[in-house]
């Protein structure tokens, strides 16, 4: 199965109601909120990073930068940097910027910053840089159990 085909299916299996959208390729946040017409703040960019040895998940709002410092201080770590492009596809099989928000679906722990919950509805790349999914934030949370802290 594709990652997005794996999405649909934990999502499903979860009886979680979602969209989604087929679209032009889209490399940037700003990108996908237009093609998909909503707000920037309403993407979940999913960011794979080293934290110490491991690798985790951290969901961040699209509009919004991580705050290595903070992040570093509530994952209660010394070391935290991005995953090369490499390591990304190694971990995922994807390209950086198509990853959803489900550390699950890589044997990742998945974080999330509290303001996504700011958002009834979140959006986020599939697996695929022209497929988007969108649902509900408190689906998501329910589905993923993600870690949540103030990470920007």
């Amino acid at each position: 199965m594709t990652v997005f085909e794996r999405v649909c299916d934990k999502l499903s299996v979860s009886g979680v109601e979602f969209t989604v959208l087929r679209h032009a390729p889209v490399f940037t946040s700003e990108q996908a909120a237009t093609v998909r017409g909503v707000p920037l703040c309403t993407g979940a960019k999913a960011l794979i990073v080293k934290a110490n040895d491991d690798f985790l998940l951290l969901v961040v709002p699209a509009d919004r930068k991580l705050d290595s410092k903070k992040t570093r201080t509530k994952l209660g770590v010394k070391s935290l940097r991005f995953a090369t492009r490499e390591e990304v596809e190694q971990l995922t099989s994807l390209q950086p910027g198509s990853i959803p928000p489900f550390g699950s679906l890589f044997g990742l722990p998945t974080w999330c910053d509290l303001a996504l919950a700011l958002n009834p509805t979140i959006n986020f790349n599939a697996g695929d840089h022209a497929i988007s999914v969108s649902l509900a934030y408190s689906d998501w949370q329910q589905v993923e159990q993600p870690q949540l802290a103030e990470l920007t």
